[in-house]
């Protein structure tokens, strides 16, 4: 044990339990030691509180992280208060360097400051250029990135700070040009050490509510001190998380904080974002009759041109007359169907004579023509078979014979033959 009644070395850690726990002096004195350990440090903050009492030997100061809600007690000599290179008020920018330590008896931590250093504007520019770069680097100003701005959103929210100008500006320019429109606004710190832990609430809010379509970040003019928070790194980047449009609206025209590169869309000046959010009632109402007029107008050109070409249509002999081509065509056909048959009866024609002909010519050369002018085809008959008789010795004397005429046959039988020219041969009678 040691003479303050602590454990003593690495025992503590093998000896604590619910049985044996630490007393509160021992954890407060562990805690010191440990924190003494950290030895002298450089800080940067904001000083958002200075109490400088006459008389006192000790200045209480209060650092704050301009990007969170955290905060550090600070204390110092009133000498490097008040011989500052650059007078220190609240909301300055400063580098201290000091050392943190743990009071036992109260149980908090302050920082005693040995030196502190104003951060000048040109650091201040030198670093949001740099954040600038890296924020370009990775991608997060580019176009392709930016999300289009509804044209008529249901519910704008609003970012500003608390019955400014700027938020007058918008409400009267938007209500002007679309009287319906609505806002949900948040009234927020627009400078100094609170202003960007409570914008990056009220954009969390926002971009969480589902009405909102669109939310305008706007401030007026300002010193470049005053600007600051709008080029702060978790402002932009919780810019470029949101999932709702986002119009930067900060300032005039010169200013060009980091937002108006990772905003959806950068507006001059807050009353120009309420004019490219908000359409114009009035012209759209007159854009709407000039569309009507210009429809109405196209719509009659049309039926016009369609009509012509109607009238040109039926104009045509074949919409004018629908008969006329099929009468013309059964002209046609009767007069084809006329030379077909007269085709049909020539050639009819000239086939039976030539039949005729053939016919005369048959006739004459036949058997039939050949008996009419006396001649006779003489058979013998020999049982059921008849055999034509070409010479005198097909019918020897005896033989039955058939003799065939012009209007018949004659039955007879061969008596003998005679010899063209020669002697007669008898061979009996029947």
């Amino acid at each position: 044990m040691t003479q303050d009644g602590s454990p003593s070395g690495g025992g503590m850690a093998q000896t604590n339990s619910a049985e044996q726990p630490w007393p509160v002096r021992s954890v407060a004195i562990k805690v010191a030691q440990w924190i003494d350990r950290l030895g002298h440090i450089w800080v940067e903050g904001q000083i958002t509180q200075i109490n400088l009492r006459p008389g006192t030997r000790t200045a209480f100061l209060v650092l704050r992280d301009p990007s969170a809600d955290m905060s550090l007690s600070v204390t110092c000599d009133p000498e490097l208060i008040r011989n500052a290179t650059v007078p220190l008020r609240e909301g300055s920018r400063v580098v201290v360097y000091g050392k943190l330590s743990f009071f036992t008896g109260r149980g908090t931590i302050s920082l005693r400051v040995l030196e502190i250093r104003p951060v000048g504007i040109g650091e201040l520019l030198a670093r949001v250029e740099r954040l600038k770069a890296l924020l370009a680097a990775e991608g997060l100003f580019d176009p392709r990135l930016k999300r289009a701005i509804p044209f008529l959103p249901a519910t704008i929210g609003l970012i500003t700070g608390r019955a400014s100008a700027a938020e007058r500006d918008i409400l009267t320019v938007a209500r002007n040009r679309w009287p319906a429109v609505r806002f949900e606004i948040r009234n927020t710190a627009v400078q100094g050490p609170t202003a960007v832990p409570q914008m990056l609430t009220a954009l969390a809010e926002l971009d969480r509510d589902p009405a909102v379509e669109v939310i305008l970040l706007a401030r007026g003019g300002g010193s470049v001190e005053d600007l600051l928070p709008f080029s702060d790194e978790a402002l932009c980047r919780a810019i470029v998380a949101a999932t709702t449009p986002i119009v930067s609206a900060i300032g005039h025209e010169p200013d060009n904080p980091l937002t108006d590169f990772v905003a959806d869309l950068r507006a001059a000046t807050p009353t120009d974002a309420a004019k490219r959010v908000v359409p114009d009632a009035a012209a759209e109402l007159a854009g709407v009759r000039d569309l009507r007029a210009r429809t109405a107008a196209a719509l009659r050109g049309w039926v016009d041109r369609e009509t012509r070409a109607l009238a040109q249509l039926r104009s045509r002999p074949v919409l004018a007359d629908p008969l006329r081509e099929l009468d013309r065509r059964h002209e046609d056909i009767e007069r084809l169907r006329t030379s077909a048959r007269r085709c049909a009866e020539q050639r009819l024609h000239t086939e039976s004579t030539a039949a005729r002909h053939l016919r005369e010519k048959l006739t004459a050369v036949g058997p039939a023509a050949t008996l009419a002018r006396g001649y006779a085809v003489v058979q013998r008959v020999t049982g059921h078979e008849r055999h034509v008789v070409r010479t005198i010795e097909d019918a020897p004397a005896g033989s039955q014979l058939r003799i065939r005429v012009t209007d018949g046959a004659i039955t007879a039988a061969a008596l003998g033959a005679q010899a063209l020219g020669g002697a007669h041969t008898d061979t009996g009678r029947n």
